[in-house]
């Protein structure tokens, strides 16, 4: 229950047939009134839904809204004043041609669920207009909406079938939009994907995730809903650029606050060791910053695109790449740069992010180092990432990492939580000094066990030229 509560915490086209209504309201003289509209502006027709071809004329429709005549001289005053009555729809200007073609008038148009007579105003609107000499006298107004008129959700929720889930949200990465359909919705794949592009500018392709995260390189299975097959993204992080290619590579926008926070503990002139690198988020910025970076990744894709955002941010010098196994990278570098750093006493940061299994590599750490330093003082802190699905996740997540690590760690660590990634799935980060009794005991031989799959034989080298 504790958990449960802290979680939930253009253009368009204008017909001029314009009606003044001259049937005077018997509570209101001197205005004119009519029956507009039903609670939504837009009410889409009946042949639209099932449709799984995106036929965009089939949505066009004239509908009534309420108007003000209005002097050109205090036009702007006017329709400044009246903000939150005007219409606000895509593609559709507030303030049309005067039925009469007048240079001295203009049409202010009214969102009629919000005002259907000139009762509805506010008292400061209606002082406003009284102060602009403007009479308050509502006319009809003929608007044809189209297609580029209306909004991802009314298009989908008119096609899509009656009492089924709509979703027009996405991940973008770059030009690209993420989406994650449920099975009900792939007969109109195709049509979302069309409507998510055309309704969102920069947007040029649109795919969506066909499968679990790939267990060896964690990038997902895409197919192509909409737009160009570019999957090569450009993206801007924290005030960092990078650049990938989604289709063959991990990313995910929503980690960037998270990115943030852990570069943000990294000093100038302290150490990281990067495990599971992908592109460089973490390793990338921590440079940036002024440390001294080795960064790791299994996949030769994630590793040819984390040299090539070294390069891109100008790192390259501070950052050394790997493309190892996570264990190995732990078991072969870190235990070769360790020692030196711990003798200078420089801060070390490890980041292990492979929420999936990350946990079960702690145990690499065991007994790595022989000779203890004179001083535990800057002993490397970690930083893992791990899901829970249980009611305690902050506890689970201890409870995890001690039993991997081979060491308790109540009360000698912070839990820290990212995000919800799933109904009963959280994503949290456990951070930690590795205890002594751990880095340097006999007792503990290196193991061989939690592998990240197809192990490769070491490639260490400075990033080198860009793909």
């Amino acid at each position: 229950m504790l958990r449960l509560f802290s979680r939930v915490l253009a253009s368009m086209q204008t017909q001029s047939n314009l009606k003044l209504a001259h049937n005077l309201c018997s509570a209101c003289p001197g205005f004119a009134v009519k029956t507009r509209m039903e609670p939504k502006l837009y009410q889409p027709p009946a042949e639209v839904r099932g449709m799984t071809s995106l036929d965009k004329e089939a949505f066009s429709q004239t509908i009534t809204v309420p108007a003000l005549r209005v002097p050109t001289g205090v036009l702007n005053k006017v329709v400044k004043s009246l903000k939150k009555s005007t219409i606000q729809r895509p593609g559709v200007p507030r303030v049309v041609q005067d039925q009469e073609e007048s240079s001295d008038f203009r049409l202010v148009l009214l969102d009629p669920i919000r005002v259907s007579t000139p009762k509805s105003f506010s008292e400061a609107e209606a002082e406003a207009l009284r102060s602009f000499d403007v009479a308050e006298e509502l006319l009809d107004y003929e608007l044809s909406l189209t297609y580029d008129n209306l909004k991802s959700e009314e298009v989908l929720q008119a096609v899509l079938p009656q009492g089924q889930d709509v979703t027009s949200s996405f991940s973008r990465v770059g030009h690209i939009a993420h989406m994650n359909l449920r099975d009900h919705q792939l007969p109109y794949r195709n049509l979302i994907g069309q409507v998510i592009m055309d309704k969102n500018p920069g947007v040029t392709c649109v795919v969506n995730k066909t499968n679990i995260i790939d267990t060896t390189y964690r990038n997902f299975k895409m197919e192509v809903l909409a737009g160009e097959e570019n999957m090569v993204a450009k993206v801007r992080e924290n005030g960092v650029t990078y650049e990938f290619d989604f289709s063959r590579v991990y990313w995910n926008p929503r980690l960037s606050t998270e990115h943030q926070r852990v570069v943000q503990l990294v000093k100038r002139g302290d150490s990281v060791f990067d495990v599971f690198a992908g592109v460089g988020p973490f390793a990338v910025p921590a440079a940036r910053s002024g440390a001294d970076v080795f960064a790791n990744d299994l996949n030769p894709e994630s590793y040819k695109w984390l040299q090539h955002n070294c390069k891109l941010n100008k790192v390259d010098s501070k950052v050394k790449t790997f493309n190892l196994d996570g264990r190995a990278f732990i078991q072969e570098t870190v235990k070769q740069e360790l020692p030196a750093l711990l003798k200078k006493k420089i801060s070390v940061h490890v980041v292990m992010n492979l929420p999936a299994l990350a946990l079960e590599f702690l145990d690499a750490f065991r007994g790595l180092l022989h000779q203890e330093p004179h001083c535990d003082d800057n002993l490397p802190t970690v930083h893992c990432y791990g899901f829970s699905k249980e009611d305690s996740p902050d506890k689970d997540m201890v409870e995890r990492a001690s039993r991997s690590l081979g060491f308790p760690l109540e009360q000698r660590c912070s839990v820290h939580f990212v995000r919800n990634v799933a109904p009963n799935k959280d994503m949290l980060c456990v951070s930690f000094t590795i205890p002594k009794e751990v880095l340097f005991s006999s007792e503990y031989q290196q193991t061989e066990s939690s592998e990240e799959p197809a192990p490769k034989r070491q490639k260490c080298e400075e990033t080198t030229d860009s793909p």
